[in-house]
């Protein structure tokens, strides 16, 4: 199956499910304190008055665990531990979301934890290193 069939199946889910798993979001989902929290956001229904705050909160907290894992695993003592193939590299970021979204709900046994912990733990489940794949950690670092 190809990418973006695979990407369009997984968002036609997650929009399909969105009636069963939407919940109104409430101010304190923006504290983002665990990962049901930043669920909540990510999955608000289109019709809640946050909805716009909500979605765009959720795509700027996912855009920014990114850019800081992308940031430290390409410094001097870097580790990559989401290695995405080169064809995988700039997924689409609403289909990522909602593949997380529909991820977790598999997974309650994470929506107490840290959000970006679980968010980490989804990606490195879709996309982990291989020992060939991840780059040597350069000599003395920790």
């Amino acid at each position: 199956m190809t990418r973006s069939i695979r990407g369009s199946l997984l968002l036609a889910l997650a929009v399909s499910l969105a009636p069963f798993a939407a919940r109104a979001a409430t101010l304190e989902d923006f504290k983002i304190q665990t990962t049901q929290d930043f669920v909540d956001l990510c999955s608000t229904a289109a019709d809640d008055p946050l909805y716009d705050d909500a979605v765009n909160f959720c795509h700027g907290y996912a855009s920014g665990a990114w850019q800081y894992h992308q940031a430290q695993a390409n410094g001097p003592r870097g580790h990559r531990i989401v290695c995405p193939t080169p064809s995988e590299a700039n997924p689409r970021r609403a289909e990522l979301i909602a593949e997380f979204v529909a991820w977790s709900a598999g997974h309650p046994e994470h929506m107490t934890e840290p959000a970006v912990e679980t968010l980490f733990r989804f990606l490195v489940e879709k996309w982990p290193c291989s020992q060939a794949a991840a780059p040597e950690r350069k000599e003395g670092a920790k």
